[in-house]
């Protein structure tokens, strides 16, 4: 049975999802769809705490799938502008993680893991399965990626 650890870029995920497909993102199609005959050595959803409680709710969902939720403070900048990504966190955990596992799956667009994707292709010989919205996933995380998963079908909420 091969070894799987997933990486859920949140944010990323919300956004393009919305952005694409106007609804939301299935998390439990989704897990059931990447661990399936899989052992799950961690499982990591990475958001942003904004104290909110439907956010809240919607984090304690992901606990019950089986992720791990990671949480960074949102910060709101003077001029009105936000920050709070979880990139470098993620490429450290991907990294960690990387000699135990087989397969490691990122869900994310964001083409600054092509680097982190191809460092765990090549050095870790490590299977990396990015799932991303079509239009909205950078072409080199893509071209570094083992095996490209468009989100579509099943892997979306209806309307």
């Amino acid at each position: 049975m091969k070894k799987v650890a997933v990486f859920v870029d949140v944010q990323n995920v919300f956004y393009t999802v919305k952005e694409s497909f106007g609804c939301h993102f299935n998390y439990t199609a989704f897990w059931d769809e990447v661990t399936k005959g899989r052992e799950v050595v961690q499982a990591f959803a990475y958001a942003i705490d904004r104290r909110d409680p439907k956010q809240m709710g919607f984090q304690q969902i992901l606990r019950d799938i089986g992720f791990e939720v990671k949480l960074k403070p949102f910060i709101q900048r003077r001029d009105g502008s936000a920050k709070g990504d979880w990139d470098v966190g993620i490429t450290l955990d991907m990294i960690e993680l990387a000699p135990d596992i087989d397969v490691a799956v990122l869900a994310s667009g964001d083409g600054d893991f092509d680097l982190v994707v191809s460092k765990l292709v090549d050095k870790y010989n490590v299977d990396v399965e990015v799932y991303g919205a079509r239009k909205l996933t950078a072409a080199s995380l893509v071209q570094a990626a083992t095996r490209f998963v468009p989100i579509e079908g099943r892997l979306l909420l209806s309307k």
